[in-house]
């Protein structure tokens, strides 16, 4: 028969260990994402936000707290590509202010479209200061859609660089688009049509001169999982 104190101490051990186990599930990656997604739930479960005279007010409040969630610059960066490297710094600069006001809207779109607070965090991987957090959204119907944040480290704050969405990848899908655009029209043309979106939702990100769609293809928010 075993020791009390060998057995005590084998415990103490075990213990040591699972909460160590816990705390590599629960690191500062899922920690932060989990304070910024509750509170876009808050927001759009508030009763008085929920109106439908509300719905500008409650979309600038989830456009702050997206601000804590994405890193825009970075996924602006891998949703152009390569047409990246051939843009000047004030190219650059617009582009992100323009991108990040279409991501938001694909974003709250698709939070208000699943409208739950059943989100299921499964824990996340660091290597350095990248990182991925691992989610499940459960749909009032019950359904499970998978969400993976990749995850990196700027400022003492992590922020998603991409968004894998049931398996596909949010700038994978936007950079398809843009690519597209570019290759049939040019890189211009791809810019007015994101001005025009950016101006019909109100400048939010306040841009500079107007722009007009040249025709082609419009920029479009990745289409929600099918079951």
């Amino acid at each position: 028969m075993a020791h009390p104190r060998i057995v005590h101490s084998g415990l103490l051990m075990l213990a040591l260990c699972l909460l160590s186990v816990c705390a590599a599930l629960a690191g500062p990656p899922t920690e932060q994402l989990r304070g910024s997604i509750d509170r876009v739930l808050k927001i759009l479960s508030d009763p008085e936000l929920k109106k439908e005279t509300k719905a500008r007010e409650r979309r600038e409040a989830i456009r702050t707290v997206a601000e804590d969630i994405f890193d825009f610059a970075e996924i602006a960066r891998r949703s152009l590509g390569p047409h990246w490297q051939l843009r000047s710094a004030a190219e650059r600069e617009e582009f992100t202010r323009l991108f990040a006001d279409l991501l938001e809207h694909s974003y709250i779109s698709k939070i208000e479209t699943y409208l739950t607070d059943n989100i299921q965090y499964l824990g996340d991987t660091v290597d350095g200061d990248r990182g991925v957090t691992r989610t499940v959204i459960v749909t009032k119907q019950g359904e499970r859609v998978p969400v993976d944040y990749h995850m990196l480290a700027r400022d003492d704050r992590w922020r998603a660089c991409d968004v894998l969405l049931d398996g596909v990848s949010l700038a994978a899908n936007y950079r398809a688009q843009f690519n597209s655009i570019i290759q049939r029209s040019g890189y211009a043309d791809l810019v007015a049509k994101l001005r025009v979106r950016y101006e019909a939702r109100g400048g939010a990100r306040h841009a500079g001169g107007a722009g007009r769609d040249a025709g082609g293809a419009a920029v479009s928010a990745p289409p929600p999982p099918t079951r």
